[in-house]
């Protein structure tokens, strides 16, 4: 049975390996790929927080900085998703986390 736990440590891979790239990776395409994960993974906690309500977006902050905002957005979710207690949409989660490709 997956736990959020399970997402929780998906999410910290990701933010972690993006934290560790060099510039030059990161303007290849890891931070756009990151950002997009979180800018993803901040819309899906955002529509279980406010039904109804358009999803904000994910301001991008820097190539330095995507690494966080996955870990932000992706604590955010994993609490929301607990909270909803939605299964469903934490398998949903943690594949999208999971074919992530940087």
């Amino acid at each position: 049975m997956l736990d959020v736990l399970d997402f929780v440590n998906a999410v910290d891979r990701i933010a972690d390996r993006l934290r560790s790239l060099p510039q030059s990776r990161l303007r290849a395409g890891a931070a756009a790929t990151g950002l997009a994960l979180a800018r993803d993974l901040s819309a899906r906690a955002q529509r279980l927080e406010a039904p109804g309500r358009t999803p904000y977006e994910m301001p991008a902050a820097g190539e330095f900085a995507v690494g966080d905002q996955v870990a932000v957005a992706g604590r955010d979710l994993a609490e929301a998703l607990r909270a909803a207690g939605d299964v469903e949409g934490l398998a949903e989660a943690l594949a999208v986390v999971r074919d992530v490709r940087l």
